[in-house]
């Protein structure tokens, strides 16, 4: 009697599902070389075959031509945000430089100007300001411990700044002279006539008592008299602006603008002693002896 296999199905089925496991891997591991074998094959069957293998190379192929673009946009990305942080270093870099540079032309400035002038004078850097209703000065960055006291003169290399009303250890307060409060005697220039120089409340400042006979001008300059303590003859305060001569008055007065902007101010020399006008300075020039 004939023994009948009741296996050979299942292992028929289990090599044609290995084939095709096998046919399957191949067609998406080895694109190319399996359309190549089918193209060897030749006839109908061999090209219906390949067919779809060529379209499955072509998907295949244009999907690692998209990842090599992919890493290539992702190194891009990279190198531009290290470009990016570069310049923005540099640019801060740059920054400080050109910082350090302006303060180190307007020391030197301030130093030169010190080592021409006569009186004794101390350097000190702005640390706080007060340009409010009621005061305008200045805070700066030495005080008594430096040997700064009241009523000395304030001043950088271009003008008056103000002078000290208060001080500390470690600070002094610097009554600018656009402040109302203030009063510094003032000469105009070209006219030799003298006047005393206030702070208005509109942050400028204005020359009084200026003689009726006077023949001041808009753009004449004013600096100090020399004859009050605290300033040397010659430092410039201010630009006059308009003339203000009303009927009846005894003076005419005059508004001028600071030569200095206390704004911007960010380093000044303090006058160390309250300044002594010399005898000549006071009494002017000696007359000249009549010739006998």
């Amino acid at each position: 009697m004939w023994m009948v296999n009741l296996r050979a199905p299942y292992n028929a089925r289990r090599l044609a599902l290995v084939i095709a496991v096998v046919l399957v891997l191949g067609f998406f591991l080895l694109p190319n070389q399996t359309q190549s074998l089918f193209q060897q094959l030749g006839g109908p069957i061999g090209w219906i075959v390949s067919w779809p293998l060529r379209a499955l190379s072509g998907v295949h192929d244009g999907i690692g031509d998209l990842w090599d673009h992919y890493v290539a946009l992702q190194g891009v990305e990279e190198e531009n945000r290290q470009l990016r942080k570069e310049v923005e270093y540099l640019q801060e870099q740059n920054s400080q430089l050109r910082e350090a540079a302006a303060a180190t032309e307007r020391l030197t400035a301030l130093l030169e100007f010190k080592a021409q002038a006569l009186p004794t004078m101390i350097a000190a850097q702005v640390i706080g300001r007060d340009t409010g209703n009621w005061y305008r000065t200045l805070i700066l960055n030495k005080g008594r411990a430096d040997g700064i006291e009241p009523d000395m003169g304030v001043i950088t290399s271009a003008g008056v700044v103000g002078r000290i009303v208060k001080t500390t250890a470690a600070t002094s307060v610097v009554l600018l002279v656009t402040d109302p409060n203030n009063a510094i005697a003032g000469l105009i220039q070209r006219t030799r006539d003298e006047g005393i120089v206030e702070g208005t409340t509109q942050g400028m400042a204005r020359l009084k008592y200026i003689p009726l006979l006077s023949s001041v001008r808009a753009g004449d300059r004013v600096v100090t008299s020399g004859l009050v303590g605290g300033f040397p003859r010659g430092l410039a305060i201010g630009t006059i602006t308009t003339i203000d001569k009303e009927e009846g008055a005894l003076f005419q007065s005059a508004e001028l603008t600071p030569e200095v902007d206390a704004n911007r101010v960010e380093e000044v020399l303090v006058i160390q002693s309250p300044y002594v006008p010399t005898e000549g300075e006071r009494l002017g020039p000696p007359a000249a002896k009549p010739k006998s």
